[in-house]
């Protein structure tokens, strides 16, 4: 349990620290854009609940003792793109599919910190193992838990704790990954009160082995707004296609689903019709925690193959683990995990302790865990040569496993988008329709954000006192550095924000350049926050471990600030314009015009 992340400090009795000052109302990543550092929901960092911390025991030693030793099954698995259905059944045994069902429907009830260390357990093992079972709790039946009646509930939960049934999502399709307002996957309401679905989803975990799907569709009497269903995969008209062939996580189904005139019965509607995109992505944004401790435990199994390989393979008469380059390569690996395990852990801390508006904070949280486990396999695989490229060795399925992560539950690079505009709707609030634009999205992510108002151009005034508060918690004397990092670059990011607004006004929303920039700007700051808390409280806790990980803050901090200083300079210097002139020709040509001959 040493990888848990707490301080040695008596565990609280909830997932809060101090939940007297935590200010529930409002969203950290997005108060960053108005130059405010909230500090109550950053200081000190949150505890593990002691019932959490007693179940974990149990849950990762049965994890560790069931997994251990199956190298050579995942192997087969992943070449075959399939689990054989008793090793499914194993899982069942454990309770893996029950993991944040209540108690009183037959799951463990574990938080979403909790959850998210079982993720990070399971994926150290194996990646496609991990997404079966997360891809049940994340997302499939995350829906009947925040939004299913109690009838729902109690019809469902005991046999999606138990394993009988899997879950799976059904969102996606042809022409509508990010782009939901693109959704044909259609629902008419019968007389009686029933609807009838048809349509097709593509990619979908789970799909071949679920018997209860989540599935969106656009319905009549809604103007078109698409509403959530749960359908079962038993009913007539509901079929699934064979395992795609992917590129990583093979083992686990991913398949199309198929509805052909599928009755649902009126009982069967999650939440509300018309609001099934608000399910969706509240589904989406309290699954995240998931896919980060997920790409957490990816991130520790490397550290942990790199730097056996590091200290017994020799080059030039001594161990590789003596060169520089293969040194900075393992601290960087080890910052990485820590601040992307510090990030997950401070968003599960908010869904946890009831934060309204987290949705920031989970995009950031995934954007920079599936970015940086990429990061530690490729430099794994670096350090492990030759050996790193053969399918002997574990490296390689690593690589292709982890490259999914910067595409499900939201491509990268449309979260950034999000993040950015997320931020922008509170430093402008002037932009009267922003708030739509944002909350819209997904619906239309590179140029349809929404009709913006004008921006009348007001400055925003940090006179008023947005920005002038510093962090008042006493913190090591070591990351006075850091602390003060954050603090400045809290106020650039609040400057960048003003001046795209009143420069651009409506336009902002096409500035995708600028965008990312600032987006880049917010992510820095909140994952190097939640470092640097982390840090500070491991040192007041007087953790065996306390030193390394301030010098991590440190180095966090050190890093995050160059490139908040590019990102901040490349507002007003950079050679957009250049790089947008000659993609324009190149996508006209639709090929590379250069030869030697």
């Amino acid at each position: 349990m040493a990888d848990v992340p707490t301080a040695s400090a008596p565990a609280a009795s909830d997932s809060t620290a101090a939940p007297d000052r935590l200010r529930r109302d409002q969203s950290v990543a997005k108060s960053l854009f108005v130059g405010e550092i909230l500090e109550e929901n950053l200081f000190p960092y949150p505890q593990i609940r002691a019932r959490d911390r007693e179940i974990l025991g149990s849950v990762v030693e049965a994890i560790d003792g069931f997994l251990e030793g199956k190298e050579g099954d995942f192997k087969q698995w992943d070449r075959e793109a399939q689990q054989p259905e008793e090793y499914i059944q194993g899982l069942r045994d454990m309770g893996l599919f029950g993991l944040i069902i209540p108690e009183e429907h037959g799951g463990l009830e574990l938080s979403n910190g909790a959850y998210a260390r079982v993720l990070t357990q399971t994926s150290s093992h194996d990646a496609s193992t991990s997404l079966t079972i997360g891809a049940h709790s994340s997302i499939g039946m995350k829906g009947i838990l925040l939004y299913g009646t109690d009838a729902q509930k109690a019809k469902y939960l005991p046999k999606l704790a138990s394993g009988e049934y899997i879950a799976a999502f059904c969102l996606t399709e042809s022409g509508s990954g990010s782009d939901a307002a693109s959704i044909r996957t259609s629902a008419k309401r019968n007389a009686d009160g029933s609807w009838t679905l048809d349509g097709e989803k593509i990619w979908i975990t789970n799909g071949g082995i679920a018997q209860v799907y989540t599935v969106f569709a656009r319905t009549e009497g809604t103007d078109g707004k698409i509403t959530a269903f749960i359908v079962e995969a038993a009913w007539p008209g509901v079929s699934h296609g064979g395992h795609e062939d992917k590129m990583g996580i093979r083992a686990s189904s991913t398949t199309v689903v198929s509805f052909a005139d599928v009755r649902v019965p009126a009982e069967n509607v999650l939440g509300e019709p018309g609001k099934g995109f608000k399910v969706a992505m509240g589904i989406l944004n309290s699954g995240r925690t998931g896919l980060g401790g997920g790409a957490v435990g990816s991130m520790k199994a490397l550290i942990r193959w790199c730097t056996a390989q590091a200290n017994e393979r020799k080059q030039f008469g001594q161990p590789i683990a003596t060169y520089g380059m293969v040194r900075e390569k393992v601290a960087q690996m080890t910052i990485d995990c820590f601040a992307a395990e510090s990030t997950v852990w401070m968003l599960a801390h908010y869904i946890d302790s009831g934060v309204e508006d987290y949705a920031t904070e989970a995009a950031i949280s995934k954007v920079f865990a599936s970015d940086a486990v990429q990061r530690a396999a490729h430099e794994a695989l670096q350090i492990a040569g030759g050996n790193g490229f053969m399918r002997e060795y574990p490296y390689e399925q690593v690589v292709r496993d982890s490259r999914i992560l910067s595409i499900f539950e939201g491509t990268n690079e449309i979260l950034r988008m999000f993040i950015a505009l997320s931020g922008l709707k509170d430093a402008g609030k002037a932009l009267s329709e922003l708030k739509n634009a944002v909350d819209d999205i997904f619906n239309n992510p590179i140029k349809g954000f929404g009709v913006l108002s004008g921006y009348a151009g007001q400055r925003l005034t940090q006179a008023t006192g947005v920005g002038r508060d510093r962090i008042a918690s006493r913190l090591p004397p070591a990351l006075a550095e850091a602390q003060a990092i954050y603090e400045k670059y809290a106020l650039e990011l609040s400057a960048a924000a003003d001046y795209l607004l009143r420069k651009h006004g409506k336009a902002v929303v096409d500035r995708q350049y600028d965008l990312k920039r600032l987006a880049d700007i917010a992510i820095d700051l909140f994952v190097g926050l939640s470092t640097l808390s982390r840090a500070a409280t491991l040192e007041a806790g007087k953790h065996p471990q306390a030193a390394q990980a301030v010098s991590i803050a440190a180095l966090f901090a050190q890093a995050a600030k160059r490139r908040m200083a590019g990102n901040v300079r490349r507002m007003t210097r950079n050679e957009d314009a250049a790089l947008d002139a000659l993609a324009g020709f190149m996508l006209e040509r639709g090929s590379y015009p250069w030869d030697v001959l």
